[in-house]
């Protein structure tokens, strides 16, 4: 692994650094309990809270009225309940919105919300920047900071959620109501979710929790470059549902593109995705795959994803790459998809062609960049290439 996983310990996951006080964002419902029964209280207190935290909006200990007062006293001096600010908002034109959020060490990261009929997205981050690396992925150019906390990943739900509701003409002053909640959320934005594995797990517990967020296993999905000792972990303490960023049809393009493919090549995830399918029979994974022009386009890898994916409950969602600054590829044209994607109709292939929504404001697929003060140096190496180019 990459990047060391954090502690799941309720003081490390709820703390920031240099902040004395427990931030409650950071526990799911496990962790509090386990705080409340180490203050003296009963456990119930635990589902109390996160009502008032994640489902009503209060930060505030003294309006918790079914909390004693010393109660409320006591969690005002040791606790904090602390969302990031919001440096920025966007509104896209198609209703597609993003946040920009402060996060502790002068950094920012980035989530959206697509509203659709019946359903709204909200796209989460994991970690400041990403350490990844792969070809076609803005985050990934910008570098590596660190991880994202519990608190820090949860909270984006929360910021979302109150920015939705309290806008009374949601997304666009057309949508429904239903296009204004969030319905699933998909760990699909900044870093890689598998490399924050201890701090991801108790954020998704809390989205799926019927006293936070309530999401069923179906709508919360990760999504994952293919950290593989992860993924079977990941398959004995959560079910949520699974999408793999696959992008190419063979190890050696793979390598090209998805850099993280040198140390678990397709063999190896495929072989985990069967694993992590096996327990339930109506599960599939969905594998994403990024259209890049001359690049993994040819009918030729389409009829080798084909061969790739036979044995594998799977769909495939095929992406429109997204331009970004520096970037070196361009879109697969329409036409060029279309025929993709037929190939892949023809073999049985249940295949969907992702609707590119909120490109105007860098929304899209592969385009979040957020502000990442990079310790790896990343972004200043590739600056520096194409400054010679």
């Amino acid at each position: 692994m990459d990047q060391a996983a954090q502690s799941d310990r309720p003081q490390a996951a709820g703390t920031q650094e240099g902040n004395a006080r427990l931030n409650l964002f950071g526990l799911n419902r496990a962790a509090m309990e386990a705080y409340f029964v180490d203050l003296g209280e009963k456990p119930f207190r635990a589902t109390q809270v996160l009502k008032w935290i994640h489902q009503l909006g209060v930060t505030d200990f003294d309006a918790m009225t079914n909390l004693s007062k010393a109660l409320r006293a006591r969690l005002a001096e040791r606790c904090e309940i602390r969302p990031p600010e919001v440096r920025l908002e966007q509104t896209s034109a198609d209703g597609t919105r993003k946040w920009l959020l402060s996060v502790d060490g002068g950094s920012a990261i980035e989530t959206v919300f697509i509203p659709e009929a019946g359903r709204g997205t909200l796209c989460v981050s994991s970690q400041v920047g990403c350490s990844l690396n792969c070809s076609f992925c803005s985050t990934g150019a910008q570098g590596f900071n660190r991880n994202l906390t519990t608190a820090e990943i949860i909270a984006q739900v929360w910021v979302a959620k109150r920015a939705l509701e309290g806008d009374p003409d949601g997304a666009r002053r057309d949508s429904p109501a239903a296009e204004r909640v969030i319905t699933n959320v998909v760990m699909m934005g900044m870093g890689e979710p598998l490399l924050n594995f201890d701090n991801v797990v108790p954020a998704m517990d809390i989205m799926m929790d019927d006293f936070a967020y309530g999401l069923s296993k179906r709508r919360v999905t990760l999504s994952t470059a293919g950290v593989v000792p992860m993924l079977d972990r990941l398959a004995q303490e959560s079910d949520v549902a699974l999408a793999v960023s696959l992008h190419a049809p063979n190890d050696a393009l793979r390598n090209e593109l998805v850099p993280l493919n040198k140390k678990y090549p397709i063999a190896e995830l495929l072989a985990a995705c069967k694993r992590y399918v096996a327990a339930d029979s109506r599960r599939r994974i969905t594998f994403e795959y990024v259209m890049l022009e001359g690049v993994n386009d040819s009918l030729e890898h389409a009829r080798e994803l084909i061969r790739v994916l036979r044995g594998v409950p799977s769909k495939v969602n095929l992406i429109p790459f997204n331009p970004f600054p520096q970037a070196r590829y361009r879109r697969s044209s329409q036409s060029r998809i279309d025929r993709f994607r037929d190939v892949l109709l023809a073999a049985g292939l249940t295949t969907i062609t992702r609707k590119t929504r909120g490109d105007d404001i860098d929304a899209a697929c592969g385009q979040l960049a957020g502000r990442v003060q990079d310790r790896t140096r990343r972004s200043q190496r590739l600056q520096r290439v194409q400054e010679v180019r």
